[in-house]
């Protein structure tokens, strides 16, 4: 049977679908048939009860699903034998029962849009590189000495100097009030590393234990505390207690502490560099993933279905009402949460799905068996036992699937690459990794 298909406006489509009422009601006469063998009603007992009474109680009911299923059917039917690729689900309603017994229904939907990719080696993409420097490996050293430190009471003649913890008692008023949070007892924080407010910092560097101190604070406008945003306040301080840091010497011992198997300088530093690279690769997989997939945007040409830009939002919005649940907020799924602010997002996923989908399709890049394996072995790798975490992937689907979606993004990362214009770009380890520029996290009103 010949399908019509009306077009409606850019990817959205019209098919109008025939039923025969005859055929829907010896479905439902069917499907009532096969409920009276089982229905359970008062005063009959089972399979004993009349069709009257079991089509008077489910006839409504059975014949919705049976008027849905058939829609469903004839929609499938029409959009196959028009070879359309559907996106979403279709929009149904009836428009008319006909002389001849017929029920009319008009099923208008979104269809996947031609992806127009043009040639690649019209893209442009710069491509990063990074190297693990051996002041990257002393640095983490560091954060690991840091991490085991010891702190010892300082003599109590001794000023507080960067490095050491301290206890302070503080109070803060703003126009001779005590706001939330400008008071604490015996509060600990380490001078020096960004934990309190450069002025709280400053006050406190050089005093001794037992000393007090005042002090203007003037807090930045854009300071997590709306109440004392932008205002100054007047605190005192009192030093009760300074105590130096002790760091672990970089021997044996501290590599032995951290599980290196030969226990040895050159082995913490071996094992330091393998956990950096591999951290490193990741980083620059993803940069340069990213780098390709904007610049196959700017080659490609589509419409997008609005009813997959709907899912994608509707997603979107899900995972950050999950978020807040998370965080503990009340009430997370009731949340008002604007709509708008994920469709650039979800247009950017709905855009990139389909061009990818495309590149994949029409040039093989399909991840293989042999791929998959690899990649699920790698990610493995820095596991303490990695054949379980092999067998873990490999006993779900669904996070198969995901490893395969990788895999797939690494080919066509590579495929764009081989065709595109590329720039090569050596970025500095702390560049990559996001440390540079970046400070510790304030902490209480201080």
């Amino acid at each position: 049977m010949a399908v019509t298909v009306e077009t409606l406006e850019k990817l959205e489509r019209k098919i109008t679908l025939t039923l025969p009422l005859t055929s829907i009601q010896s479905e439902v006469d069917v499907r009532l048939k096969k409920l009276a063998r089982t229905v359970k009603m008062d005063g009959f007992r089972p399979g004993k009860v009349p069709m009257t009474v079991v089509a008077q109680r489910y006839g409504y009911s059975v014949q919705y699903e049976v008027m849905n299923d058939k829609v469903g059917e004839a929609f499938s039917a029409a959009a196959n034998e028009a070879n359309l690729r559907v996106a979403g689900q279709p929009r149904i309603s009836e428009t008319e029962t006909s002389p001849e017994g017929a029920l009319t229904f008009d099923a208008v939907f979104e269809v996947f849009p031609e992806v127009k990719i043009a040639d690649l080696t019209t893209a442009t993409v710069e491509k990063l590189s990074a190297e693990v420097s051996d002041a990257a490996i002393d640095k983490t050293i560091d954060i690991l000495r840091k991490q085991r430190r010891t702190f010892a009471q300082r003599a109590l003649d001794a000023g507080a100097v960067d490095g050491d913890r301290v206890a302070v008692d503080f109070e803060g008023k703003i126009d001779g009030e005590t706001f939330e949070g400008g008071k604490a007892a015996d509060f600990q924080f380490l001078v020096g590393e960004g934990q309190m407010l450069s002025e709280f910092e400053n006050a406190v560097r050089g005093m001794k234990a037992g000393e007090s101190k005042t002090f203007p604070l003037a807090f930045p406008a854009d300071y997590h505390g709306k109440d004392v945003a932008g205002k100054t306040a007047d605190f005192m301080v009192t030093v009760k207690k300074i105590e130096a840091a002790h760091l672990p010497e970089l021997n044996e011992a501290l590599a032995k502490s951290l599980g290196i198997a030969d226990a040895s300088v050159e082995g913490l530093r071996a094992d330091i560099k393998k956990n950096l690279e591999r951290e490193v690769k990741l980083r620059l997989l993803s940069r340069n993933k990213q780098a390709v997939m904007d610049a196959l945007i700017a080659v490609s040409e589509l419409d997008l279905p609005n009813s997959s830009v709907q899912s994608e939002i509707d997603r979107l919005l899900e995972g950050a009402r999950a978020d807040l649940k998370q965080r503990g907020i009340k009430d997370a799924d009731k949340a008002e949460i604007p709509h708008d602010i994920f469709r650039p997002q979800a247009e950017r996923r709905v855009r990139l799905g389909l061009v990818v989908a495309e590149l994949v399709r029409s040039n093989t890049l399909h991840a293989t068996p042999d791929q998959l394996k690899a990649h699920i072995e790698e990610l493995a790798a820095s596991y303490e036992k990695p054949a379980d975490v092999v067998r873990w992937y490999y006993s779900d689907r669904q996070r198969m699937a995901e490893a395969e979606a990788v895999v797939i993004e690494s080919n066509v990362t590579e495929f764009v690459l081989s065709k595109a214009q590329v720039t090569e770009k050596e970025i500095s380890f702390d560049d990559l990794m996001g440390q540079q520029g970046q400070q510790g996290q304030q902490g209480q009103q201080g």
